[in-house]
């Protein structure tokens, strides 16, 4: 710090020089001692100098709160942007006026499509934005090596990036199971963060005992896939932080609140992890995971302290998190302390959102080196055919509302060439077809209690190396799918009876888009009413976000990569046929 910066904050704080900015008549969230108290908060050159008194010089801009509550800004602390499917700054144009000030960000869906030019993209797109975003170099890239991906960071790789001063540590660790068994490569990356003293994410869906004991005494910090208050507490008491997680698809806040307590609730954070635009416009973001634990009986201020100086703790951050002398002046204005809807926003001491408009003006950053990305070699209606050696399969089958799915067993039918075809049964083809090296894969299998019929669905957003994934009964319908993807340089789109019905670009690594949040939400809800109205896919059942889950395999229980068929729990490729 300057020094003639850190001389001026401490005369502002003693009244001896005028603030740039005096927020008054506030009811302050004191987040340290869970309590309120009145006060004017003091700003200057982005700081929080102090609380005020009767003499101080007026201060270069007043802002009078009327007796409105004042608290540090939300801190998001697991998120992967590209979840929303927007650019950064796009995403901060919509997440600010919820009161996000700060996220935790993971790109590892652009560096499985983009190696570190994703990295480095994502560090561009969101330098001199409103939001303040700081992120986790991948950890797992591919997630598993029982697929191709279009990244493949190594521990080498993670070196060059791990040490930047907005890179807080290592992504969520989810090869568990390499974790467990103390793979070489795995404690490589772990090594580079020691190395830099940074932080490990975790991803430990369904650990406990012994393999959990394993997984945390590598150092791992965080768990954002807890799903029951046991977990949450198993995991407290080997000394990890626990998010609560409040997604698009995923929904644990609920679950586990009656796991938090006024002994454990300093080691929980909220987090979105994967939260879609049109969630975000119709929901909020942090503030939607606050307003659901306090709706639930979770005390407000807690659920605030849960929201923000815990996240900073965790993470080093001891910058932000509080209204308090020497913190950053991140701000949030609202009313109403049991039902959070935020009024006014400063980042930086800076006023960057009124009323739920957005009043920064960010830079835009071209996609360059992360647009285009499709690489599909010797692909045809004709490589989707599938040939069964038996009438007895396995299926992936989906659990609505949940990214987890159940390993099926059915009886299906075969032409006179053993090809499996349709039946009355749910259950249609699903195929994953790689985009990423050219190596013409195209990994088959088949999918219940999805609904779709007569047609097919297909978007490069799939989870995590976000090959293309497909579903559909025509192999002409989803070859249409496929080439309409390869086409726009990925996104989503619909096939029926070969036409192509609807399709949305997204021009960013097939994941984003440089579109609006609005233009983009209004068209993923186009697509997933065609996918109601014409192809049948129930209303419970979000056509594309439970689709790009199936392809994740490091989530329960059976996944589909573009090898083929994965078994998450004997973690290994499996056939088709039982």
């Amino acid at each position: 710090m300057d020094k003639k910066i850190l001389k001026r904050r401490i005369d502002v704080a003693a009244g001896r020089e005028p603030a740039d900015l005096r927020i008054a008549n506030c009811r302050v969230v004191d987040v340290y001692n869970k309590t309120c108290f009145n006060a004017d908060v003091l700003v200057c050159d982005g700081y929080i100098a102090g609380y005020g008194a009767a003499g101080f010089p007026e201060a270069l801009e007043t802002f009078d709160a009327k007796g409105a509550y004042l608290a540090p800004g939300l801190i998001d602390s697991h998120v992967h942007i590209e979840s929303s499917h927007l650019s950064p700054a796009e995403f901060s144009r919509l997440v600010v006026p919820h009161g996000t000030t700060t996220v935790v960000a993971d790109p590892h869906e652009i560096c499985n499509v983009c190696d570190l030019e994703g990295f480095d993209y994502m560090l561009r797109a969101s330098e001199g934005i409103a939001l303040q975003v700081f992120l986790q170099v991948p950890s797992c890239v591919p997630c598993t090596p029982f697929e191709h991906a279009g990244g493949d960071l190594d521990a080498r790789e993670i070196s060059t990036v791990i040490g930047q001063d907005r890179v807080l540590g290592l992504g969520e660790l989810m090869n568990y199971v390499g974790v467990c068994l103390a793979d070489d490569a795995i404690l490589d990356k772990l090594m580079e963060a020691f190395r830099v003293g940074k932080i490990v994410d975790g991803h430990s869906p369904g650990l406990k005992g012994s393999a959990l004991d394993a997984y945390v005494a590598c150092g791992v910090r965080t768990d954002h896939e807890c799903s029951t208050p046991d977990e949450l507490r198993e995991r407290i008491r080997r000394g990890m932080y626990v998010m609560l997680r409040q997604g698009t698809a995923c929904h644990d806040v609920l679950n586990l609140l009656p796991g938090v307590n006024d002994g454990n609730d300093r080691f929980c954070m909220f987090c979105t992890d994967d939260r879609q635009s049109a969630s975000i416009i119709e929901e909020g973001h942090i503030d939607h995971n606050i307003r659901i634990a306090v709706g639930a009986g979770l005390d407000p201020i807690t659920a605030l302290r849960i929201a923000t100086i815990n996240v900073a703790d965790c993470y080093g951050l001891r910058d932000r998190g509080a209204v308090a002398p020497g913190k950053r002046a991140d701000l949030i204005l609202f009313d109403d302390l049991n039902d959070l809807y935020v009024r006014e926003v400063w980042v930086g001491g800076r006023h960057v959102a009124s009323d739920g408009t957005y009043l920064a003006k960010d830079p835009h950053v071209a996609p360059k080196g992360v647009s285009g990305c499709m690489n599909v070699r010797d692909f045809s209606a004709e490589r989707l055919a599938l040939p069964l050696k038996s009438d007895r399969v396995r299926t992936i089958r989906l659990v609505p509302g949940s990214v987890v799915t159940e390993t099926g067993h059915a009886t299906v039918r075969r032409d006179a060439a053993g090809r499996w075809i349709r039946d009355e049964q749910d259950i249609v083809k699903i195929a994953v077809v790689e985009r990423h090296r050219g190596t013409g894969n195209v990994g088959l299998g088949l999918l219940e209690g999805y609904g779709l019929k007569n047609g097919a669905i297909a978007t490069s957003v799939a989870h995590d190396s976000h090959n293309i994934i497909v579903a559909g009964d025509s192999d002409r319908d989803m070859a249409m799918a496929v080439e309409r993807l390869v086409e726009m340089g990925g996104g989503m789109a619909i096939a029926q009876d070969g036409k192509l019905l609807d399709s949305l670009q997204h021009e960013i690594a097939g994941l984003m888009t440089d579109r609006s949040g609005e233009f983009v939400a209004q068209r993923i809800d186009k697509l997933c009413y065609i996918a109601a109205q014409a192809l049948g896919i129930p209303k419970c059942i979000d056509p594309f976000m439970a689709l790009c889950f199936m392809a994740l395999p490091v989530i329960p229980w059976i996944k589909i990569t573009d090898n083929g068929l994965f078994d998450v729990g004997a973690f290994r490729i499996v056939p088709v046929e039982e």
